[in-house]
């Protein structure tokens, strides 16, 4: 490894250049008295030399800065600072080695200076510890601060730069349906094992309950409305329909079922018993109500075309495993079909076996429509519209569900198509519909119809492109066709005209051979 000429150390307060002095090797850095030199101001003081240091104008360049860093972009205030104090080479015959924390900002680096090759921290021991040294030391290095300004201004940045991070729109923000969709399953799984304690428990006393009553919620609250089976009469009838939902059949049923019920006696501290977990199941499963209405709201803001082709469960489970809706707007259809399915894929592939045709889109119900032999055929048609939606739906100031209704007509003609063979709508013509239909809305959303009329005038010039390349493609191949032929044609009287002298030559040898008996 080469020796490091400088480093370069970014810090909440500005950018600072420091000159290597004496730089250890890596079995060095082992030693304990270059650790113990390390940590010496005094010792420490030796090995480096502050080269330049260029503070922040303000916070709010400095949070610039940063930002663009974290892309791993070079920042104009750097650029500068590199160029005034580093000395100038073409990188052709020598380098100046740069030792840089981040490693892809030390390839930006040496993208923009050629004379310049960059050691990250990741990659160098030696430029790990000398920026662990100066960041331990800094206070001191570094000239014009006092004591804790460092530590204020890390605080403060450190702030402002989370809060550029986490910034979001109140009315599109994907990580509440990340959270709904974990809450909705685990609410399901808690409200379905709470019902089967219900009906087995409860199911002792009134087991004709379970026949008439098949809903975990519902059955929860005919348990709190029924008690004890022996309370039960005629005059429970609207009691009992109010909770059914206005259902005075199954009242009735539930009422006569009670008076010959097979079923063992209770006691009042044991009903107790069941009507409290009753009653959580019951409260679990209004609130899971409530939260679906939610989301399912909540969806219609975020993605509405990706909730318009696959439904709320299934879109809000593909954004809750990508992470966030933009992660799934950078999927590829390929990955997104498959997502879900990762354990599958890999054993697939560490067996040599068959990769799985779906993940989570497995759910949709254009899936499971499909026939079997179809069925990874429509699972990939599925995922590129998934794919399309929700790159309209993330990257759209207003969305619209008018785009998911045109793919999902063309998800219903495409079934149609593998079923009965009809022939569905190309995709030039859908995106041409849903764009019609976008801006018969108007307002639902902004669109800069210069751009449409653009988009429709070069669709057409490409389009007489296209057959005119197609005509002369062909022309070409015809011409080139005829060619061959003609060779051809040729090439065989050739072989006819040298084949007949050869064919003579009999002729004559017999005649000789006449001539001379």
């Amino acid at each position: 490894m080469a020796n490091v000429n400088y480093l370069l150390f970014e810090s909440a307060v500005g950018f600072s250049l420091f000159e290597v002095v004496h730089q250890a090797d890596t079995v060095g850095l082992e030693l304990p008295e270059v650790k113990d030199a390390m940590k010496d101001l005094d010792k420490f003081g030796k090995m480096v030399k502050l080269r330049s240091f260029n503070p922040w104008n303000s916070a709010a360049h400095g949070l610039e800065a940063i930002n663009l860093i974290s892309e791993g972009i070079m920042p104009d205030h750097l650029k500068n600072t590199l160029e005034l104090n580093l000395p100038q080479t073409s990188g052709k015959k020598s380098k100046i080695v740069l030792g840089v924390v981040d490693k892809r900002l030390a390839g930006e680096i040496s993208g923009n200076f050629p004379g310049i090759q960059c050691e990250a921290a990741d990659t160098s021991e030696v430029v790990a510890a000398l920026l662990r040294g100066i960041r331990t030391h800094a206070g001191k290095l570094l000239k014009g601060l006092q004591d804790g300004d460092i530590n204020r201004a890390q605080l403060g940045l450190g702030h402002a730069y989370s809060r550029a991070k986490v910034k979001f729109s109140v009315h599109k923000n994907d990580n509440h349906i990340i959270q709904g969709i974990a809450t909705l399953d685990a609410l399901d799984k808690g409200i379905n094992s709470g019902a089967m304690r219900v009906r087995e428990w409860y199911g002792w006393h009134f087991p004709e309950l379970i026949r008439i009553v098949s809903d975990n919620g519902t059955y929860a609250k005919v348990v709190l409305a029924v008690g004890n089976k022996k309370s039960l009469s005629d005059e429970s009838l609207d009691e009992l329909a109010n909770v059914l939902n206005q259902d005075e059949d199954k009242a009735k049923a539930i009422i006569q079922a009670a008076k010959v019920s097979m079923g063992q006696d209770i006691s009042d501290m044991d009903l107790n018993m069941v009507k409290d977990l009753a009653d959580n199941v019951s409260k679990m499963a209004d609130y899971r109500r409530i939260l679906a209405e939610s989301l399912d709201k909540k969806m219609g803001e975020v993605a509405p075309n990706l909730q318009v082709i696959l439904g709320t469960p299934v879109a809000a489970r593909l954004i809750s495993h990508a992470g966030s809706l933009t992660n799934l707007a950078k999927y590829p259809a390929s990955t997104l079909q498959i997502l879900g399915a990762e354990k599958a894929l890999f054993r697939a592939l560490k067996t040599k076996g068959a990769t799985p045709k779906y993940g989570l889109l497995y759910q949709s119900t254009f899936i499971g429509r499909a026939g079997p032999k179809v069925k990874g055929r429509i699972s990939r048609y599925l995922a590129n519209k998934c794919s399309i939606a929700s790159r309209i739906d993330n990257f759209s100031e207003n969305p619209t569900k008018r785009f998911g209704e045109v793919m999902r007509e063309q998800l219903e003609q495409r079934l149609e198509w593998y079923a009965k063979g009809i022939k569905p709508m190309k995709n030039t013509e859908a995106m041409d519909k849903a764009i019609k239909l976008v801006m018969d809305d108007e307002g639902d959303m902004d669109i800069d119809t210069e751009m449409v009329d653009s988009h429709t005038a070069t669709h057409a010039a490409d389009f007489k492109k296209d057959k005119k390349e197609k005509k002369d493609k062909k022309k070409a191949k015809e011409e080139k066709k005829d060619k061959k032929d003609k060779k051809r044609k040729a090439t065989s009287e050739d072989v006819e005209m040298v084949d007949a002298p050869d064919a003579a030559e009999p002729e004559k040898k017999k005649k000789k051979k006449s001539k001379s008996e």
